[in-house]
C-alpha cells in the first residue's frame, strides 16, 4: 500500500498519545530526542565550551532525500543499516545516527504541538460553555411567561416561600401539642423526611435558571438523557431519527451523564489502540485466504496478542468474519473522513451495503475542520442485497482521531444493548462490531496538493450464522459478503464516478454531446432507480414493505408490498425477488446481462429482439461501470419506449438495474429538468461470487417491482397476483440458464 510505511509508527505515536492522556509525562530525553548533535555528545564534560562547538554539516538534496525513504521503511536503523547508509551517502555513522535521532525528535515534537493544539481547542471549548452557563445564571427565564426572571421576583419568591414554610411550622407546632395530649409522650414538631428542601434549589427549578430544567418535578433528581448503560441504548428512540441529537453541557445533568461519557471515550480510546494494531503492516494477525486474493484473522494470534478482547469473550453460538484490505481512493483524506463522520453521506457512498443509518447521540464534534476526536453513536442496519441474507442490525460507537498531518484513523465497537432499539417486526440479524473501521492517509504526489488516498479498511464482526442460507454462507465466511474487500471496492468506485462526472468532457472522446447538466440528472435518476431496486430485497424499517406469505411460493422467493411512495405510479406495489446459484462465473453473467444484443433472450421489453444502445454514460475506468438508454430493435423508431440502464461491477459484486421510461420523460431529464417525481418502478439483478474459490460459480439475485393494477385481476392483493409475479422471475431465471447452455 503506496504510503503505508507510515503504519509502522502510528501505533508507537498512539502510545505516546494514551501515555500523555493518562497523565504520563514522557522524559525529552529519552531515545536522545533532546536534539543534541552528535559531535557534542561524543565530547567529554572536561572539554571545555569552545572546543565541543562544531560546524553544522548540511546535507545535499539527494541525501535528505535517500534519509527521508529509509526513514519511513525503518525509523530505528540498526548499527549495519547505519553503516549501509553512510558507505552509500558519503556521510559518517555518527552523522547517519544522530540524523535519525533528530528526525524522530520532530515527528515527536509534531505530535505534541497537535496533542496542545487539540487541548487548547477543548479549553476554549470549556471556557465558551462556561460563559454561556453564567449568562444563564446571570438572565433567568421566568418558565411561566417565558420573559426574563427579575432579581426582584427571586426575592418575592423567596420571601413567600418563607411565609408559607413559617406558617406550615406554626401549624404542625400546634398539631403536635394536640398529640401529645392524647399520646402522653412528646412529639417533636421538627420537619422529617418529607420537610420542604432548601428554597433555593426549589426556586431554582421553578424558574429554570439553568436554562435546561423543566417544569418543577418536586424535589426529585433530574432524569437522566442519553445513553443509560443499565437498561441499553435508549429505550425507543426519538421521532425524528434522522437528526442528531447533542448531549447538553456536561456538570448540568448530574454525574451520570459524566459517568456515561467517560465510558464511551473509554471504550473508543480501546477500540481505537485495537485497530491500530490491526493495521499494522505485517501484522502476525493476519493471514492470506485459502483462494490468496484477501487477508483473514488469525483468530489464535488475535486471542494472544489482544487478551482480553475490547468486548470481552465471543457470545455462544456465534462466529467470526473478519478481513483487511487496502487501496488508494481518488480524493483527499479528511473529506473522506468528513463523510464517515456523517451518517447521511456514509450512507450515499455505500448505497448496497447500508439500509439504513441514524445518529443516535454526539458526543463530541471535535476539533474543526478536521474531526479530531468527534464521536457518537450510530444505529445502523448492514444488508448484503438478497432475500436470503438478514440485515445486520448494529448500534456503535464511531470515533475519530487525527495522528498525524494527513493521517486519521476511524473506529467503530458496538454498544452492548439488550433489545432492538427500532423494535422492527422484520427478519434481522443481530450482531457485535468488533473494532473495525480504516486507516486514512494523504499520499504526496509530488509536491501538489494530495490527489489520492490510501485507506486500510478493517472489518471485524460476529454473528450467528444459522440465519443465513447456506447458499451465502461460503460468500461471508470468506470475507468477501460483508468484508473489508467489499467496502474499499465500493469507495474506489463511488470516488472514481465522482471524478469522472466533474472532470469536464472531451468531445473527441464524448459522442453523446450532451451538457453537463443533463449528464448529471441522468447520474440523479439512475441512482435514484438503483436504490429503489435495493430497497425491495432486503426489508428494512426504512422502507414500509410487507412480507406476504404464501405457501404456493418457493421457499427461497421473497414477496413483499406496500403502498407507493412520491416518485412511483399510484396503487400498490408488489415486490418479487430470489436467489440462486448458477455454474457460471460472475464475469461472465454481468456480460451477458449487460449485452444489449441479446437482451431478447430473457427480457420481456426485447421483444424478443435485440435492443440498441442510443448512448451512454461512463462512471470509471472500467467497460461495464455506465448508465445507459437502450431502446428496442423492432421498429426502434416508432418506439416511444426506452430502457434505462445502471451497471457497475467490482470485485466483491456486478449490478445491472433497469427501468422502462418514456421518451418526453428522457428528454426532461437530458436537458436538465427535474426527474424525482417520474412514476419508476426498477428492475434488475445483483451477482455476487459464490465464495467458494475456483469452482467458478456465482449467486444470481433477481428483482422485479411491479405495480398491482397492471395485473389481470386488478388492485386486489390475491394468490394469483404474487404468483404471477414469482412466475416472471421463474421464467427469466430459465431463460437466462437456457441462452448460457447451464439449464
Amino acid at each position: 500500500m503506496e504510503g503505508s510505511s507510515d503504519l509502522s509508527l502510528l501505533g508507537e505515536n498512539f502510545e505516546m498519545g494514551r501515555r500523555k492522556d493518562d497523565g504520563y509525562e514522557s522524559r525529552s530525553g529519552s531515545d536522545n530526542f533532546d536534539g543534541a548533535s552528535g559531535d557534542d555528545q561524543d565530547v567529554g564534560e572536561d572539554t571545555p565550551r569552545n572546543q565541543r562547538r562544531k560546524k553544522y554539516h548540511r546535507h545535499t538534496s539527494t541525501q535528505i532525500q535517500e534519509l527521508e525513504t529509509f526513514f519511513k521503511e525503518c525509523p530505528h536503523p540498526d548499527e549495519k543499516q547505519r553503516n549501509d547508509l553512510s558507505n552509500r551517502l558519503g556521510l559518517s555513522n555518527k552523522q547517519v545516527k544522530f540524523w535519525f535521532q533528530n528526525r524522530r525528535t520532530q515527528m515527536k515534537t509534531q505530535l505534541e504541538r497537535h496533542e496542545n493544539m487539540m487541548l487548547r481547542q477543548e479549553n476554549e471549548r470549556l471556557r465558551a460553555e462556561n460563559s454561556l452557563m453564567k449568562e444563564a445564571v446571570a438572565n433567568p427565564m421566568c418558565q411561566t411567561c417565558g420573559g426574563t426572571a427579575l432579581p426582584g421576583q427571586i426575592i418575592f419568591d423567596e420571601h413567600q416561600v418563607r411565609i408559607e414554610n413559617a406558617r406550615l411550622k406554626d401549624e404542625l407546632t400546634r398539631i403536635c401539642t394536640l398529640a401529645n395530649k392524647f399520646v402522653g409522650r412528646a412529639l417533636s414538631p421538627l420537619v422529617g423526611p418529607m420537610g420542604l428542601q432548601s428554597p433555593n434549589s426549589n426556586l431554582d427549578l421553578a424558574i429554570g435558571m439553568n436554562g435546561f430544567a423543566g417544569p418543577s418535578n418536586h424535589g426529585m433528581m433530574p432524569l437522566p438523557m442519553g445513553l443509560d448503560f443499565g437498561e441499553g441504548l435508549m429505550e425507543t428512540p426519538p421521532p425524528a431519527m434522522s437528526g442528531n441529537i447533542v448531549r447538553p453541557p456536561m456538570g448540568i445533568m448530574g454525574n451520570q451523564i459524566q459517568n456515561e461519557r467517560a465510558m464511551l471515550i473509554e471504550l473508543g480510546m480501546v477500540a481505537m489502540g485495537e485497530l491500530i494494531k490491526m493495521a499494522q503492516p505485517d501484522s502476525p494477525l493476519w493471514v492470506k485466504s485459502s483462494d490468496g486474493r484477501n487477508e483473514v484473522l488469525n483468530q489464535d494470534e488475535y486471542e494472544r496478542i489482544l487478551v482480553p478482547p475490547c468486548l470481552g469473550p465471543k457470545p455462544n453460538g456465534y462466529v467470526t468474519d473478519a478481513s483487511r484490505e487496502s487501496g488508494l481512493v481518488i480524493g483527499n483524506g479528511l473529506g473522506l473522513v468528513e463523510m464517515l463522520m456523517n451518517v447521511d453521506q456514509w450512507s450515499e457512498i455505500f448505497p448496497a451495503a447500508i439500509a439504513r443509518a441514524v445518529t443516535l447521540e454526539i458526543i463530541s464534534t471535535g476539533i474543526p475542520g478536521n474531526k479530531n476526536g468527534a464521536m457518537q453513536v450510530i444505529h445502523a442496519e448492514v444488508q448484503l442485497p438478497s432475500p436470503l441474507v438478514p440485515i445486520r442490525q448494529f448500534t456503535f460507537l464511531r470515533y475519530c482521531k487525527q495522528h498525524t498531518e494527513g493521517l486519521w484513523a476511524v473506529v467503530d465497537v458496538s454498544v452492548e444493548i439488550g433489545h432492538n432499539p427500532t423494535n422492527a417486526p422484520y427478519h434481522i440479524m443481530n450482531c457485535r462490531r468488533m473494532p473495525s473501521g480504516c486507516i486514512v492517509q494523504d499520499t504526496a504526489n509530488g509536491l501538489s496538493k494530495a490527489s489520492k488516498c490510501s485507506v486500510t479498511w478493517i472489518e471485524h464482526n460476529q454473528y450467528d450464522e444459522t440465519l443465513i442460507h447456506h447458499l451465502y454462507r461460503p460468500l461471508i465466511s470468506s470475507g468477501i459478503g460483508f468484508g473489508a474487500q467489499r467496502w474499499i471496492a465500493s469507495l474506489q468506485r463511488q470516488f472514481e464516478c465522482l471524478s469522472t462526472l466533474l472532470s469536464p468532457p472531451i468531445p473527441t472522446e464524448d459522442p453523446t454531446g450532451m451538457s453537463q447538466e443533463g449528464k448529471r440528472g441522468m447520474m440523479k435518476l439512475a441512482q435514484r432507480i438503483t436504490n429503489s431496486f435495493f430497497t425491495g430485497l432486503c426489508a428494512s424499517a426504512a422502507h414500509q414493505w410487507e412480507s406476504l406469505c404464501f405457501d404456493a411460493l418457493d421457499d427461497n422467493m421473497k414477496v413483499m408490498a406496500r403502498k407507493n411512495v412520491a416518485g412511483e405510479p399510484i396503487g400498490i406495489v408488489l415486490s418479487a425477488a430470489t436467489s440462486v446459484w448458477m455454474p457460471v462465473s460472475q464475469q461472465r453473467l454481468f456480460d451477458f446481462l449487460r449485452d444489449e444484443r441479446l437482451r431478447g433472450e430473457w427480457d420481456v421489453l426485447a421483444n424478443n429482439g435485440p435492443m440498441q444502445q442510443l448512448f451512454r454514460i461512463s462512471k470509471g475506468q472500467g467497460n461495464g461501470n455506465c448508465v445507459s438508454v437502450l431502446r428496442s430493435g423492432a421498429n426502434a423508431s416508432e418506439s416511444s419506449m426506452l430502457v434505462l440502464q445502471d451497471s457497475w461491477t467490482d470485485i466483491s459484486s456486478s449490478v445491472v438495474v433497469y427501468v422502462a421510461i418514456d421518451v418526453d420523460s428522457m428528454n426532461l431529464v437530458v436537458n436538465g429538468g427535474e426527474s424525482a417525481y417520474l412514476p419508476l418502478l426498477p428492475s434488475g439483478f445483483i451477482i455476487h461470487p459464490d465464495g467458494t474459490g475456483g469452482s467458478g460459480g456465482s449467486l444470481l439475485t433477481v428483482g422485479l417491482q411491479i405495480l398491482l393494477s397492471t395485473l389481470s385481476n386488478g388492485n386486489k392483493l390475491s394468490l394469483e397476483s404474487v404468483v404471477s409475479v414469482s412466475n416472471l422471475i421463474t421464467e427469466s431465471i430459465q431463460k437466462i440458464k437456457v441462452s448460457l447452455r447451464v439449464a
